[in-house]
């Protein structure tokens, strides 16, 4: 639905938009009447999307979905395990993952400059400073995966999908703040994943797998181009992170798919083998939907 959104915003074509109210009536269908799901990061995905529905079509029962989500969501933070920060599981409220606290920052940062209620503010800096306390490698910019709260061991895989939300995350404090500390945050982080978690043959974002994992680099990419497009952003990260993208852009296009069918596979650097998932197609639509943005932004 973001990329159908993505195509909205690019091109006011209704065939786009005209699935807003079929996803949002059928996902709750489909999940037993209820947006409700035993994952705080899913919720938090749909909840970021109904928001970008109100925001472009400003009818309530998306802002209002949004909110229930929110209260729903924030009910996973507890200070029992790693003194805070919101769980994966509500069945597991001891792992505290930066894919449930990067998103919610995002979220409560965006519900913030929807309704101005302070009490989103708040929460969006708590939730970011408890991720970057916790989980940040304040050494390199990494963002690792997960603390166990009940043992204290910390899960150093750094994936796409977190570095993407934390800058995120990062950039909507940025901009609702002035505080430059947070842009800082961001740059560094995005430096990492451009240097780190890559393919440095090709000097694209690496494959990190299929299912789920087929997704993240997409999610990166959408708020990478946010932090390109900050004022504030150092010049010289500024052109390094430009060339970055359009790399990753001309590699999905010219390398990564079957362009009779227009499918993508996981890696982009070669096109799918053997099957193409839902997942991967989707962030690769990401990136080229990203790439279109970039274009029409008009960015030096």
């Amino acid at each position: 639905m973001d990329v159908l959104i993505d195509a909205f915003i690019r091109s006011n074509d209704t065939r786009f938009n005209s699935y807003f109210d079929k996803w949002f009536t059928g996902i709750k269908s489909k999940n037993g009447n209820t947006y409700y799901n035993v994952f705080y990061d899913d919720m938090e995905w749909n909840a970021l999307t109904f928001l970008r529905m109100y925001d472009l079509t400003k009818q309530e029962k998306y802002l209002t979905a949004t909110k229930d989500l929110w209260n729903d969501i924030i009910k996973g933070w507890n200070e029992q395990f790693a003194q805070g920060g919101i769980a994966w599981r509500k069945d597991m409220l001891y792992s505290k993952n930066a894919c449930s606290n990067g998103p919610a920052a995002i979220l409560a940062a965006r519900l913030y400059n929807t309704t101005k209620d302070e009490a989103y503010k708040t929460w969006a800096i708590k939730i970011y400073e408890w991720e970057k306390n916790t989980l940040y490698e304040w050494a390199t910019g990494g963002i690792y995966d997960n603390i166990n709260g009940e043992s204290g061991a910390i899960n150093k895989v750094v994936l796409t999908y977190n570095t993407g939300t934390f800058i995120g995350a990062a950039v909507e404090l940025h901009k609702i703040t002035g505080d430059a500390a947070y842009l800082n945050d961001a740059q560094k982080c995005a430096n990492y994943t451009i240097t780190k978690c890559i393919d440095s043959g090709n000097n694209v974002l690496r494959d990190e797998g299929t299912g789920d994992n087929a997704l993240f680099k997409g999610i990166f990419i959408r708020y990478y181009l946010m932090l390109i497009q900050e004022p504030g952003l150092n010049e010289d990260y500024k052109k390094k992170f430009i060339n970055f993208f359009n790399n990753n852009a001309t590699n999905v296009w010219t390398k990564a798919t079957f362009k009779n069918s227009l499918l993508f596979g996981p890696s982009w650097i070669a096109p799918p083998a053997g099957e193409a998932q839902l997942t991967a197609q989707s962030s690769a639509c990401m990136m080229i939907e990203a790439k279109a943005a970039f274009e029409k932004a008009g960015i030096q």
